[in-house]
């Protein structure tokens, strides 16, 4: 079974690899690496390999897992899946052959959609010619500040059926955007022990500007000691939209 996702905007998680190294602000307060510690502690398999102290933690080492790669081949039933929610799938120490066999199970079922998310911009630059791109398959870049706006235009050379932008956590003003070629926004707060307070500014403007570029905008946390303090809505309602070729469950055709 994929894993069940508390996740708004997604279903399930799926992690043919796991643990990370921390590559920008947006990783200071990281939810997965003080994740990977607990589930070392309670001893699962897959969370036993520690990494550089000064980049990764306990339980957080870079780790394929070759046996998670039949797992979406079993599920039967359609589900959108977020991949890597524990790793990054273009961390430099991800050999190619991985990312590509990645790519192919997601080709291979197209009644999934799947959403891959990385801080890693230029490396998905690189090898982005060399994968397939079915039209399941979204591909999203984190945005957390304006230092690292340049992840954008690394996204929209990739052929992507797809393309969306994660500003979560939202840590600065990103001033204005060219969002062409981008079909989704994700804005958030941090949330957790020390999390890093977030201007309503910074939101508003990002929403603004996908209202007035045609991008979908979701909101999906204010942030604070728990993800759900201080709860979701923004100027009195939710933003829960999704990209204009989405419907539950799979990626339809455009114009569908």
């Amino acid at each position: 079974m994929a894993d069940r996702s508390a996740i708004e905007w997604t279903e399930a998680t799926w992690n043919p690899t796991t643990g990370c190294d921390r590559v920008s602000p947006g990783c200071d307060n990281c939810y997965a690496l003080k994740l990977a510690k607990r589930l070392k502690g309670m001893g699962n398999p897959k969370y036993q390999n520690d990494g550089d102290p000064r980049t990764s933690g306990p339980g957080f080492g870079l780790t394929l897992h070759w046996d998670a790669l039949g797992l979406p081949y079993r599920w039967r039933t359609p589900r959108t899946v977020f991949v890597n929610s524990m790793s990054d799938l273009f961390h430099a120490r991800v050999p190619r052959e991985f990312v590509m066999r990645v790519f192919q199970v997601m080709a291979d079922t197209p009644r999934h959609t799947y959403q891959v998310l990385t801080k890693r911009s230029r490396r998905l630059r690189r090898i982005a010619p060399e994968l397939p791109w079915p039209e399941n398959v979204w591909m999203g870049v984190s945005i957390e500040s304006r230092g690292q706006v340049d992840r954008l235009e690394d996204l929209r050379a990739v052929p992507a059926t797809v393309r969306f932008l994660s500003c979560e956590p939202l840590l600065g003003p990103l001033g204005p955007l060219d969002l062409t070629g981008i079909d989704w926004v994700i804005a958030g707060g941090e949330s957790g022990p020390g999390h890093r307070p977030m201007d309503p500014r910074w939101v508003r403007e990002l929403r603004d500007q996908c209202l007035e570029q045609g991008v979908a905008f979701f909101f999906k946390q204010w942030g604070g000691r728990t993800p759900k303090a201080g709860g979701r809505e923004l100027d009195g309602r939710t933003w829960d939209e999704m990209p204009a070729r989405y419907r539950r469950g799979r990626v339809t055709s455009v114009g569908a």
